[in-house]
């Protein structure tokens, strides 16, 4: 089976329902090819003569100085390519910071640095510096193009002065442990910070420089891209204004209960931050567009797996909670599908996508993510099932701190682990999972894929047993 996306479907499909798998993996594929944010931003931008344009919007470069990119997240490098391409030495010059460096990742004219997620390391600050000196130089006769993905507030991460790269890294670890959505988590990390929350736009806007914002937007809640060439309004990323306050932040580590882990540091701004320390909420010569949203990957799924003539339906753009306890849930919804036919009669595709989580405990006794985590639980729950399949990936192609983009289960997955002596129920106690899905042939390999919309579940429902 031809796979543009998918390194290792060959060992994928050797075991468990190869025919199930067949059908969620070729689903999986072409939806990620589709979903490759180069080939959706070649689709909306040209060069003639000097004129740049971006979707409905054109800028004639004749009339800037210089044109800076700064880009970062983990879909950056393929957002990159294309301007790379485009305006060659048109750019002054050009700073990504990315997740993953692959031998593909050729550039010209933009220099690139490998940060750190979900924490921020040495490169993501760095990479800050760097940016922050390419700042010093612009005025108001350029012309800045932020690229902007899913991650970017970890990867171009810089701490505010006072504050040390480790405190910012233990905010975040802490933060993302404490089982707070990601937006909280964000709140507090941004308002600690040089760059995010739209701290390095507001740097930008003070030198006087035009900016261009382009986001692949992670975040749950928003519509469908129906047009992602008209700008928009949005308060995310480092190169826009920021939704997010001093008061989510304050409430984000009191809901949580973590001001006792967080550095002092930490704990003693949010004591006495003010008006003074909050985020821009605004910004004048700025341009947005978000180029794509979690809808948009559900309905590229439901149109390939309608494409294979099979009964399909988005179950929600909003899946959340413990991933485990998710993939329970989906294996549920199968059962029922092939008890009664309801919500939609097999064999058919469900679809969902969302962002599901794991409460970490401080010393994990292994490694995993949430796709994994929630097809082990898939696994368990599907058993006795017949042939239901399912697909659980974070869509930028890392789930969580591993080089698998997601986990794969059928109902023949758990009886393997048992046959390999593998215990799911401990791996999934232990947060091991992914030590236990790679004997089992179900950690599914893609690297990066050029976008990154959270997670995306695919699960196909055979008929039952008559």
């Amino acid at each position: 089976m031809d796979m543009k996306k998918i390194k290792n479907a060959e060992v994928l499909l050797g075991t468990g329902d190869s025919k199930s798998r067949e059908i969620v993996l070729g689903i999986l594929d072409r939806t990620l090819a589709r979903m490759d944010s180069y080939y959706v931003l070649k689709g909306m931008t040209s060069l003639k003569g000097k004129i740049l344009t971006i979707g409905e919007k054109s800028w004639d470069l004749a009339q800037k100085r210089n044109i800076y990119l700064i880009g970062a997240g983990k879909a950056a490098n393929a957002m990159a390519k294309v301007f790379d391409e485009l305006l060659g030495a048109e750019l002054a010059d050009g700073i990504v910071v990315v997740k993953i460096v692959e031998e593909k990742d050729k550039y010209e004219h933009v220099r690139m640095f490998q940060g750190g997620h979900p924490l921020p390391n040495e490169g993501s600050y760095q990479a800050s510096l760097e940016v922050l000196k390419m700042v010093e130089e612009m005025n108001e006769d350029d012309l800045v193009i932020g690229l902007m993905s899913g991650g970017n507030s970890a990867l171009l991460s810089c701490p505010m002065e006072g504050m040390t790269l480790e405190d910012e890294m233990q905010t975040r670890d802490v933060m993302l442990k404490s089982g707070a959505s990601v937006v909280e988590v964000n709140a507090v990390c941004r308002h600690i910070s040089r760059v995010n929350g739209g701290r390095l736009a507001q740097a930008i806007e003070a030198k006087g420089a035009e900016m261009i914002c382009i986001l692949i937007m992670d975040a749950l809640g928003f519509p469908a891209t129906e047009c992602p060439g008209k700008p928009r309004e949005f308060g995310f990323t480092q190169m826009a204004p920021d939704a997010t306050t001093l008061e989510d932040a304050k409430n984000a580590i009191k809901n949580y209960d973590v001001a006792d882990k967080l550095p002092p540091k930490v704990v003693e701004f949010y004591q006495n931050c003010t008006e003074k320390d909050e985020t821009p909420k605004s910004l004048k010569k700025w341009t947005g567009y978000i180029i794509n949203t979690l809808p948009d990957v559900s309905k590229v799924a439901k149109e390939e797996a309608e494409k294979m003539g099979l009964r399909t339906m988005v179950l929600t753009n909003a899946l959340i909670g413990e991933s485990s306890e998710a993939g329970n849930f989906m294996a549920s919804i199968a059962a029922e599908i092939q008890a009664s036919g309801q919500p939609i009669a097999p064999p058919c595709v469900v679809i969902a996508t969302g962002e599901v989580s794991a409460k970490i405990p401080e010393q994990p006794k292994g490694i995993g993510g949430p796709g994994q985590e929630l097809a082990a639980g898939f696994a368990i729950a599907a058993r006795k099932l017949r042939g239901p399949c399912i697909a659980s990936v974070d869509t930028e192609g890392t789930d969580g701190p591993t080089d698998s983009a997601g986990g794969l289960a059928d109902s023949k997955t758990f009886w393997l682990s048992e046959e390999k002596g593998i215990d799911l129920y401990e791996a999934l106690r232990n947060h091991a999972v992914y030590e236990a899905l790679s004997p089992l042939n179900s950690e599914i390999i893609t690297g990066n894929t050029g976008t990154n919309l959270c997670d995306l579940h695919i699960m196909y429902v055979p008929e039952g047993e008559v």
